[in-house]
């Protein structure tokens, strides 16, 4: 793998030398690691390493100097092939972000800290991996910034225990006691409370020598100017040294009988106290963030209330009058070091998590609605997750009233249901649900509904490669587009015109074995219809033919006469046929209106009585089906039963599904396809009789 990691600076730190760590490991392995940085001290390092550094300047918070910054890191990505960007800092990580948008290379982020609940904290919660470094952390980026469970991966810091020689505190046990503090001399990391706790812990420990190993940022210049007037107001300044920014920590280490961390807010994890323990060095540290989940109190270190200088000096004083104590925390503190917090385990971890990456991007397809319309996409979804494969989590955003039909569909990992009539209603609704979508981190979104909701959700996701049709109804939001069909095309091959961008071909030569409708109902859909048949005094062997009554309130233009379909039905009875009546509950007064009408037949009335997977299984039960252009006729195609489509209105060469048995009847007038949800005589419809749809049922049984 080629792996680029970005950061602010190389200098001396735990985010840098951890930085340093990888890269180092990553060239052992035969990976390309590149570095991208404003710079620093530990360049050279690296260099010598054998990995690649490029000079960026990745430290200034100033949006015109990370609007700068992206187009040369694109240029980086693209000249060394890489395959993973990964950001251990805020500033890196926009740059980063908007970078990896424009390459397609995988995002990853590493949470170094417990960030403030700002807008430009949240870049660190965008990657397609989230590392965080303790579980302190993992919950902040889950609770605060609304990060999904499953993109966090914890992969805690570690150390290179061949740098640092384990001795037992006992071995250099000597006249003095060296107490020290490692870290940026800044406000956080609780330095004044730490010589405060000193000023104590002199008058039982005459002999005590005090180390602050660390500098202050130019920006907390006056915090370590504080520092040292307060070590000499407190009479310390006999024993206390500032020794500034240390390359050679191992030998810091060596001359220490005690490290103190001081922290006083969330420390995301604490490397220097894992750096100490494998040195032999006993560890006071105050009890926050991810410090509890390196040190378990009075096992491998003392655990103290943080800005509380009373209780750390108390501890730092056990452990220099008890050197069997110090023995022990040091003995257990090396042993865990040695199995939790090794080099070889973090980089192993770290790469874990890059492959993971890169074979396990996310998809969004969209479709809402109409029912037939699902059931026309249910081909699509198969050739996607065929294109895909299993490196591919896909989900679906469909309607409320479309759910059921994709409940067990097993092309998809995740069905997500938009509610357009409540909760998702408006366009503070489609904010609403933009900024769901937005934390599900999708790689691409596939727009199978094309008008201009989906367009608009598809954009607000955020999928970097958005795939639809270039409609005019706010398509310039997707930013894949094949334009508009010149001629009629089936349903089915006009949505794998879009897949054909994704390298998705239709076959037409092969539609009736490899492009097919599917449904999915359940054995509960099943013993329902079951249950509703056998309460209808049907004969053993008797056939049904199954009927809708309309295609939809909105189309009206669709309807077959009733009366036409009350002569089918007492010719089908003549014929030993029973018939079932499917529709909705707006269907109810029609039905009864045709049980008036048909004479010496009973009709079974399955009219509001079955959900969409429990139609399924009605329809499947039917010998043959009969319909309008309509969600049933869908229904029919792909649980294959034998269906008779009577089309007027519509054009069937549009909206006639894929099937292996069917007939059509259709009229062809001068003013059709007129495509009006309404019209005074239907004559398109009506001209179809009753004589011929029996003949095709004939032809079908």
């Amino acid at each position: 793998m080629n792996i680029l990691q970005i950061l602010p600076e190389l200098n001396v730190g735990g985010v840098e030398t951890g930085t340093l760590d990888l890269a180092r490991s990553l060239v052992k392995l035969g990976h390309k690691a590149v570095v991208v940085s404003a710079g620093g001290g530990l360049v050279g390092e690296l260099e010598a390493a054998g990995a690649i550094h490029y000079q960026l300047a990745a430290q200034k918070k100033s949006f015109v100097s990370i609007i700068r910054a992206v187009p040369r890191l694109v240029e980086i990505i693209r000249k060394e092939d890489i395959d993973i960007v990964h950001a251990r800092s805020r500033v890196p990580a926009w740059i980063a972000y908007f970078a990896c948008r424009r390459t397609g290379r995988a995002f990853i982020t590493t949470c170094h800290g417990y960030y403030s609940r700002h807008f430009f904290s949240r870049v660190m919660g965008w990657g397609r991996r989230v590392i965080a470094l303790s579980n302190c952390i993992a919950r902040h980026m889950i609770e605060d910034f609304g990060v999904p469970h499953e993109r966090i991966r914890l992969v805690p810091r570690s150390v290179e225990l061949g740098k640092f020689e384990f001795v037992s505190p006992e071995k250099k046990r000597r006249q003095e006691f060296n107490v020290g503090i490692v870290g940026r001399i800044t406000p956080l990391k609780g330095h004044l409370y730490f010589i405060k706790a000193m000023a104590q812990v002199v008058k039982a420990v005459p002999q005590l020598k005090i180390w602050i190993v660390g500098d202050a940022p130019s920006t907390k210049a006056a915090y370590k100017e504080q520092a040292e007037i307060l070590v000499k107001r407190l009479g310390l300044a006999h024993c206390t040294e500032f020794l500034g920014a240390q390359a050679d920590i191992a030998a810091i280490y060596a001359h220490l009988d005690l490290l103190v961390l001081a922290t006083v807010t969330h420390e995301a994890f604490g490397r220097v106290i894992i750096e100490a323990q494998a040195s032999g060095v006993p560890v006071v540290a105050t009890e926050v963030g991810g410090v509890v989940d390196i040190i378990e109190n009075g096992i491998n270190g003392l655990l103290v209330p943080p800005a509380d200088p009373l209780r750390m000096a108390e501890a730092a004083v056990r452990i220099a009058r008890d050197p069997q104590l110090a023995a022990g925390l040091a003995k257990n503190g090396y042993e865990k070091v040695k199995e939790k917090y090794n080099l070889e385990l973090m980089v192993k971890s770290t790469l874990d998590v890059y492959r993971e990456a890169l074979s396990s991007a996310k998809a969004l397809i969209i479709k809402f609605s109409s029912l037939g319309d699902i059931v026309l996409s249910t081909a699509a979804l198969k050739a996607i997750r065929e294109k895909f494969g299993s490196g591919y989590r896909i989900s679906v955003l469909t309607g409320e009233e479309s759910k059921d039909l994709l409940l067990r569909c097993p092309y998809i990992d995740e069905l997500l249901v938009a509610g357009f009539k409540d909760k998702d209603k408006g366009l503070l609704g489609l904010w609403r649900l933009g900024r769901r979508l937005r934390k599900k981190n999708f790689d691409l979104a596939i727009d199978l509904q094309n008008n201009r909701k989906s367009h608009i959700l598809s954009f607000l996701s955020l999928a970097p490669e958005r795939y639809g049709y270039g409609n005019r109804k706010l398509s310039f939001l997707l930013n894949r587009r094949v334009k508009p069909d010149q001629a009629p095309l089936p349903p089915v091959e006009h949505q794998f015109r879009v897949l054909k961008m994704l390298g998705i071909e239709w076959a037409p030569a092969q539609m009736k074995t490899e492009i097919h409708l599917e449904l999915w109902p359940g054995a509960e859909d099943k013993s329902y219809i079951d249950d509703f048949l056998s309460s209808q005094w049907l004969k053993p062997q008797q056939k049904i033919i199954g009927v809708t009554l309309g295609a939809s309130s909105r189309w009206l233009s669709k309807n077959w006469p009733l009366e036409h379909l009350a002569k089918l039905c007492e010719a089908l009875g003549r014929r030993g046929l029973r018939v079932a009546v499917t529709g909705t509950e707006k269907d109810l007064s029609a039905c009864r209106c045709l049980e008036g009408m048909v004479k010496n037949t009973k009709l079974i009335n399955a009219c509001a009585k079955t959900s969409a997977n429990q139609l399924a299984c009605l329809i499947k039960r039917c010998a043959v089906f009969i319909g309008a252009d309509s969600s049933p006729i869908h229904i029919a195609a792909a649980v294959d039963t034998p269906f008779v489509a009577l089309f007027g209105p519509t054009d069937p060469l549009r909206h006639l599904p894929p099937a292996k048995k069917y007939v059509l009847i259709k009229k062809d007038l001068a003013c059709g396809p007129c495509y009006k949800p309404k019209c005074r005589d239907q004559k398109c419809m009506a001209l179809i009789t009753p004589e011929e749809v029996l003949e095709a049922v004939i032809k079908l049984l």
